[in-house]
């Protein structure tokens, strides 16, 4: 019993035992949730930047201080204490990273900083690592944003953004080409490359891209600003980090490159050095005269005066050496933003925890401890916290967007001027360009157009209110190069002669127009091709393209493959593709005998007839009974008459002299125009039944017969790829020579059916060779050009300068000059027209039977006159005479419409009436005369006798 007492004693103090053991570790456990579940009584935060720099002196002192704030205000974090751990990078990448991993071993939930993109994408893949969030205030590369780095937070305004006012500033201003210096690092190039994008955009070019190593070399600034005033553009963009010295500006100011000649441009970086210098030292905001720069807006609010006078009131006490800056204000944000994120995390899953990366474990035999490096178990969501921040703080709401981006208030405009700063406007990407700040717009437009930007005026370099040009085409040191094609071939348009000079219709408009540019332009004309074919013009443009040339002047069609390489000017000329062949294709008509006369020529005939049928008439109706009777068959005797001397058969004859005389000259005209006309005619006749089977361009295609092109145009192309035409059937032809001479001998003997060609040329050589004609009309559009390089604003100036002469008629003249001195060419259409009679062949006939019928018709009304006034004169003397019923009345001598009427019905009676009223009135005198005779002799008689 003893034993099994025993035993029985022995179990139950195990049983006891246990039962102990059991509540120790349920107390254990307790106790040990509670730990677990506790909030910390601490959270590290780091900051890796550089301390003493633009950014850093003012970033280090507005972090502390919202560090400080965050701990005082029981609102947020109550109970846990914010730690902050500082590292210092010196500016360099590589202590950058070094800082970073020394702040990690601290077991930090989050870092703030860099300011430096460079930095930020190394520290950025750490962070990738070890699930830390990395916020930054200052890193502005838009490449920051990519998917590459997903625990990259920015609280700062991304140069995507801010590029994006940058050209749209520039397009403001109407500027197309900009300068751009750069400092060759991440930051540099990636906003570069963003800015570049927002360029083309608003289809600008960035005309020149300057990079600067990081360490802005005086000596290689110099360079590199030298060597810009050899380019064309004079409107600069800056984007380097923030530099105190202004040594860009420096430089160029003592480069005489601050002048009213140049536009300067600068990003935010500027912006923030100039608010950093406390107090504003005048010597250098000097160099800045006329400068414009960006700035990021940070709306007004009670919080943000209340840490500015703050900030001011630090200075007074020394605690901090630099001007609040925007940065300054975004790096303090960030702490709140941090301190938000991690209260509403804690609030969520309570403590935080590390755990140790198992390949980091490995390292730990080695030199390198990577080994202590914790991985942050509550990265993941922490980030979510950061990215639904949703509070306002000094720089106004702080929300983010889905590229992990601040949502910025946009930027302000500002220009420095006398070593003032004026802010003349604001920019969102909603509003656009504004003289009120955005937030006051909020709400009144969910758009803009370019008409609703506003800017204050802007005092630009020099001190000049007016709009700088923003680029300068060349200078005398080096002229624009300007190629032109030394053609073998219809050189009366452009070619280079024997002594270098050159001539010829393109050349001439080409000087005219640049009279009329409002600057001068240094050029120097260069020749393009050996003179002894004519230069492809495709590759002519390419040069230009190429920055062989700067611009080609000549007879360059504008066509759509040289349009996507290069920038044409207003065509001065009208051009499209033409047929030629050797014969008129007119269709046998009707009318056909209507032809060989132009319509001015039918005109002036008909005419003629008419005014011979008057002179006619007024001339014999006095004497010529066949001209008398009534009215009605006076008139169609006079017609008649008139229009039976075509057939040389006249059933009436003259008898005046003076209307002889007119017959003759007539008759001389209707022979040598029935002659002229019998000709033409004959040869219209002949050209149809001898005319050409080419009847237009469809049946040109399917003949298969050969075509002839010009050496060097863009015809030979057209026709094989737009028209699909063989190869095999095209044949090139060099001058208008062999123009003539291929279609002369045609398909048969060796030569060409017809010939495509630019009208222009077309015309030229019609005007000299009029055996040949147009088939049908111009199957294509176009015109002739000056080609320039992309971009170029000489371009524009130049077309404005070609209307101007186009409205004047200058450029007609121009024309008229070189083509029309034979007969302008583009009056050439077909053989047809070159076989009509015009008036100018005839011009001297019709005058001298003008002549003529004009001279007998004053010689016949003087005549009558002269009678009238006898006549009346015989009344006077001898009044009896009125007493013939025969005669008319005798009228007062003021009575002029009378008088008229009177002259009229003399001129009317007959001649024999006429002479009989003189006979009638010389009568008596003669009967007295006779008598007193008489009684003289029958006196004398008597006298005599004894």
């Amino acid at each position: 019993m003893k034993n099994y007492g025993g035993g029985f004693i022995i179990i139950s103090t195990n049983t006891r035992l246990f039962a102990v053991v059991q509540l120790f570790a349920l107390a254990w456990l307790s106790f040990a949730g509670f730990v677990y579940c506790q909030k910390p009584t601490s959270v590290r935060i780091g900051a890796v930047f550089t301390f003493n720099s633009v950014v850093g002196k003012v970033a280090k002192a507005a972090i502390e201080a919202a560090v400080s704030d965050v701990n005082e205000d029981p609102r947020i974090l109550n109970g846990t204490k914010l730690k902050l751990v500082e590292e210092d990078t010196n500016s360099s990448v590589f202590l950058g990273s070094v800082g970073a991993f020394q702040v990690l071993e601290e077991g930090v939930v989050a870092i703030i900083g860099p300011q430096s993109s460079s930095m930020a994408h190394m520290i950025s893949e750490i962070a990738n690592g070890l699930q830390v969030p990395l916020i930054s205030y200052a890193a502005s590369d838009p490449t920051l944003s990519a998917l590459q780095f997903p625990f990259f937070v920015r609280t700062t305004q991304s140069d995507a953004y801010q590029m994006a006012a940058m050209a749209n500033l520039i397009e403001f201003y109407g500027w197309k080409e900009v300068i751009v210096i750069y400092e060759d690092d991440d930051h540099g190039r990636n906003g570069i490359f963003a800015f570049e994008d927002e360029l083309e955009k608003n289809r600008l070019r960035m005309a020149y891209k300057l990079p600067l190593s990081i360490q802005l070399n005086p000596s290689e600034i110099t360079d590199v600003l030298n060597k810009s005033k050899l380019l064309g553009p004079r409107v600069y963009v800056v984007h380097v980090n923030p530099d105190p010295s202004l040594r860009v500006f420096a430089i160029a100011q003592k480069l005489q490159m601050m002048t009213s000649d140049y536009v300067w441009f600068a990003t935010d970086w500027l912006s923030s050095t100039i608010d950093s210098l406390s107090p504003i030292n005048p010597t250098s905001l000097g160099v800045l005269q006329g400068v414009v720069v960006l700035r990021q807006h940070i709306p007004d609010s009670s919080q943000k005066r209340a840490f500015v006078s703050r900030w001011k009131r630090m200075l007074q006490k020394g605690s901090v050496s630099s001007g609040l800056n925007t940065y300054g204000l975004y790096a303090y944000d960030t702490v709140w933003t941090a301190a938000n994120a991690i209260d509403n995390f804690i609030k969520e899953s309570g403590n935080m925890s590390f755990s140790y990366n198992e390949k980091l474990v490995e390292t730990n035999d080695s030199e390198i401890q990577l080994g202590k490096l914790k991985v942050f178990d509550g990265g993941s969501l922490l980030l979510r916290k950061l990215l639904e921040s949703n509070f306002n703080g000094l720089t106004g709401h702080v929300r983010f967007d889905q590229d992990r981006n601040i949502i910025g208030g946009g930027y302000e405009v500002i220009n420095i001027d006398k070593m003032i700063i004026h802010t003349v406007g604001f920019w969102t990407n909603n509003t656009g360009f504004s003289v009120s700040a955005p937030e006051t717009l909020k709400g009144k437009k969910q758009s803009y157009s370019p008409l609703d930007q506003k800017l204050l005026n802007v005092t630009w370099p020099g001190g000049k209110v007016e709009k700088p040009r923003g680029w300068v085409i060349a200078n005398n040191d080096k002229p624009l190069r300007i190629g032109v094609p030394k053609r073998a071939s219809f050189i009366e348009f452009v070619t280079e002669y024997s002594n270098h000079t050159f001539q010829g219709y393109c050349i001439d408009v080409f000087l005219e127009a640049r009279k009329l540019v409002p600057y001068d332009i240094p050029y120097k004309f260069v020749s393009f091709g050996d003179g002894r074919s004519n230069p492809n013009y495709d590759q002519f443009v390419k040069m230009v393209a190429d920055n062989v040339f700067d611009a080609a002047v000549g007879d360059i069609a504008i066509v759509k493959n040289r349009t996507m390489i290069a920038d044409f000017s207003q065509p001065y000329i009208s051009t499209g593709l033409v047929i030629v062949a050797p014969t008129n294709n007119a269709k046998p008509s009707a009318w056909v005998f209507l032809r060989p006369f132009t319509l001015e020529m039918w005109c002036v005939t008909a005419a003629s007839f008419v005014v011979i049928a008057v002179v006619i008439w007024i001339l014999e109706h006095r004497v010529n009974d066949d001209f008398r009777g009534p009215p009605k068959r006076q008139l169609i005797t006079m017609f008649l008459f008139s229009f039976s001397t075509l057939f040389k058969r006249n059933q009436e004859n003259t008898v005046s002299p003076l209307g002889r005389m007119v017959m003759v000259v007539w008759l001389f005209i209707l022979m040598v125009i029935t002659s002229s006309y019998t000709a033409s005619l004959s040869s219209i006749l002949t050209v149809q039944q001898l005319s050409s089977p080419i009847t237009g361009l469809d049946s040109l295609i399917a003949s298969n017969l050969p075509i002839g092109y010009q050496t060097g145009s863009f015809t030979y192309n057209y026709l094989v790829e737009n028209l699909f035409i063989s190869r095999s059937r095209l044949v090139s032809l060099g001058s208008p020579e062999e123009f003539e001479k291929a279609l002369q001998q045609g398909p048969s003997g060796g030569g060409v059916a017809a010939i495509i060609d630019e009208l222009p040329y077309v015309n030229a050589f019609l005007s000299k060779h009029t055996d040949f004609g147009i088939i049908g009309q111009p199957f294509t559009r176009g015109g002739w050009g000056f080609a320039f390089q992309r971009g170029s604003p000489l371009a524009v100036d130049i077309s404005t300068a070609i209307l101007k002469l186009s409205e004047t008629g200058q450029l007609q003249n121009i024309q008229t000059k070189w083509f029309c001195e034979m007969g302008c060419p583009d009056k050439v259409t077909s053989d047809s027209d070159t076989n009509q009679l015009r008036l100018i062949s005839f011009w001297g006939l019709y005058l001298l039977c003008g002549a003529f019928s004009l001279v007998a018709f004053i010689i016949f009304l003087l005549r009558m006159v002269y009678l009238f006034v006898r006549y009346k004169r015989q009344q006077v003397h001898h009044p009896q005479v009125n007493e013939s019923p025969a005669l008319p009345t005798v009228l007062s001598s003021g009575q002029c419409s009378e008088a008229l009427f009177n002259f009229i019905d003399f001129v009317d009676k007959k001649e024999e009436a006429i002479k009989k009223m003189f006979s009638n009135s010389e009568g008596p005198q003669v009967q007295a005369a006779q008598a007193d005779k008489s009684v003289n002799v029958s006196s004398r008689a008597q006298n005599d006798k004894p």
